[in-house]
């Protein structure tokens, strides 16, 4: 079934798979081309850079070893000249370390192999929601105390300061915004902020809070605070 989501512009999705595994790689290459979307993909970390930055994707399937080097010094080559494009990892590897490793680096998700066609698709339509890269939204800006974010524009700014946050770090802290001096626990900010059930590994979302504190409340009175044994709430600073 064809997909009709496009670019903003109105023009296809653009995904790059990155696999050493030219199997996987035409696989990947002819599903996703059945959603419409067009696709570029490379067999190396050099050839994945270089796509990158001709071929500018709205996401990036990258496997997580290659012949020359690994996924995660792909994505940080390709992340100094494009800092907001999602990423989701493909990995064959399937202890939690090495997931959250890749998480670390600053890729968006993974997808652990053997992996099922409906299962990437499904996160990279996730992934390019969260980034924007998807339908124009009303314009909406949230605002908490003296923390402000553009949905349309997808800017933030905190005391009149900008923000730059990734995609994921985005869609935590508008789930966050949106729920003003709620708690939020962990369970649930997996739920809507990742859209599925990370195995129960809450420690991401630790992660990811660790992330946000880093850039919403550094130097500054902390909005995001941590009720122990309940969750996350995000309140005005007193």
């Amino acid at each position: 079934m064809s997909s009709s989501l496009t670019r903003l512009d109105g023009s296809p999705l653009r995904v790059l798979v990155v696999d050493d595994e030219v199997n996987i790689a035409e696989l990947l290459q002819m599903a996703l081309r059945y959603e419409g979307w067009e696709i570029r993909t490379a067999h190396t970390g050099r050839k994945a850079v270089a796509a990158s930055r001709e071929f500018a994707p709205d996401a990036i399937v990258l496997d997580m070893m290659l012949p020359d080097f690994d996924g995660m010094e792909v994505l940080r080559k390709v992340r100094a000249f494009s800092p907001g494009v999602p990423v989701l990892f493909l990995t064959a590897r399937d202890s939690v370390e090495d997931r959250v490793a890749g998480l670390t680096a600053g890729g968006d998700d993974y997808v652990t192999k053997p992996f099922s066609l409906e299962e990437v698709i499904a996160r990279l339509r996730g992934l390019m929601r969260r980034a924007g890269a998807m339908d124009a939204r009303p314009n909406s800006v949230i605002t908490v105390g003296d923390l402000s974010l553009d949905e349309d524009s997808r800017d933030v700014e905190r005391a009149g300061r900008a923000v730059e946050l990734t995609a994921t770090e985005f869609e935590l802290l508008r789930f966050l915004m949106r729920n003003p001096r709620r708690v939020m626990s962990k369970a649930q900010i997996l739920d809507r902020v990742w859209d599925y059930d990370f195995g129960g590994q809450a420690n991401v979302v630790e992660l990811y809070i660790s992330y946000l504190r880093k850039k919403i409340d550094a130097g500054h009175e902390p909005m995001i605070h941590t009720k122990r044994g309940a969750g996350y709430v995000l309140k005005p600073a007193e």
